[in-house]
Parts: structure tokens; sequence; C-alpha cells
């Protein structure tokens, strides 16, 4: 049997994937969990497989403690089933946070595939994040250099710091975010900042500890 621990913090979902586990025959649940950090404390020499969420109870980050468990628990495989498009989330998986991830809109049956093909040794990971509507566009008619630029701002940096960082003049940051909000034809920067965090392109705060939150790395 391979013993599994599910991190999902939405009832409904974790009821989905307790139901296709118990489809597959050969997994046990050894627990279900909210929180990706009391997963942590589950993980022993008898578990094998982690099915994470990414923002879990509490804004605890999947990530932070996917990696935290590959590195005590090097048998166990990680693997991050998430519906965030935020890029970083990704490329955060991709830095040993996780050995396989997958969005959860792409159909039990290609999970599963993931989850046996991590499990026998793969590590698989989607190319690029999936494209989410943005009122009048998709996400992808966004440069990646806009994305960043207004994850910055959401997470508080001014305009001067956001040049200094991208190398830009104040006015180029400006142009950017003018530039973001023509292509979606969104009223303000307001409605384009809160849709972004509603389709989920833009994660702000995820906390790596009790103690600290994630700004940096997701």
């Amino acid at each position: 049997m391979i013993n599994t621990i599910l991190v999902e913090d939405d009832v409904y979902i974790q009821k989905h994937f307790i139901n296709c586990l118990a489809a597959e025959g050969d997994f046990c649940l050894a627990a279900t969990v909210r929180d990706a950090f009391e997963a942590e404390k589950l993980c022993s020499k008898n578990i094998d497989l982690v099915l994470m969420d990414v923002m879990t109870a509490h804004k605890h980050s999947g990530l932070a403690a996917g990696k935290r468990i590959r590195q005590a628990f090097p048998h166990i495989k990680v693997v991050v089933i998430t519906s965030l498009v935020d890029p970083q989330v990704l490329a955060q998986a991709r830095l040993g946070c996780a050995d396989s991830l997958w969005y959860k809109d792409s159909g039990t049956a290609q999970l599963m595939r993931v989850i046996r093909e991590t499990l026998a040794g793969k590590q698989i990971f989607p190319n690029d994040s999936p494209a989410v509507e943005m009122k009048r566009t998709f996400s992808d008619q966004f440069s990646p250099a806009q994305i960043e630029i207004l994850r910055a701002y959401i997470r508080g940096s001014t305009y001067r710091e956001i040049a200094g960082q991208f190398n830009l003049s104040v006015s180029g940051v400006r142009w950017n975010l003018a530039e973001m909000i023509r292509i979606g034809q969104f009223k303000n920067k307001e409605e384009l900042i809160s849709t972004a965090i509603e389709n989920k392109l833009v994660v702000a705060t995820l906390m790596d500890s009790d103690e600290e939150s994630l700004h940096e790395n997701i």
C-alpha cells in the first residue's frame, strides 16, 4: 500500500481526492489535513507520498513545507496539486519544493498519471503555468516582466523600489501597469489588482513559518 498524506483546505476538493485515491485500490490515506505545517509533523519513514496544496490553512505555504519534508524524508514523494497559476508557484516547485506539480483542473486521469509516474521516480512539471481569463484578455497577453512588476506592487513596493529592482525608470513602471490596464480594459489599477488576485495570477502572501511571511519566495 502507498501510505499517503493529503493536504487540502477545501472540504469538497478533499472529498474528491479521497474518492480518487480510494478508487485506485492501492493507496492508504494515513491522514487528511488542512494545514501544510501540520502535515510536516505527521511525516515519518512509514509515509510514501504527500499530496500537497500550495495555499493551505492560515496561509501556510505548501511549497515551504514540501521542501522541508523532502529534505527530512528523502524517500517521501511530494506532489503539489494546485489551482494557483502564479508563475512563481511553478518556479519555486521546481527548485526543490516538490517532486512534481500539476494543476487541479487538468482532470483526474491526468493527475493520477502524474502521481504514478512520480512514485516511479520521475519528476513532472508543466512547461508553463496555464493562462487565465483577465476580464477582456488572458494572462498570457501580459509579459513575464509585467506580471513581476504587478506582483511587486501588490506586495507593497513603491514605484521607485520597483524601478530599481527591474532596472526601469519610475515612468517605465507606470507605463507597464498602465499597459496592463489597457490590454485588459480594466477601469483602473485597483480593478487590475483585484482581478489578478481573484484569478490566482498573483499570490500576495504565503507563510513560510508561523513567525514570518514569504514575500520573496512563495
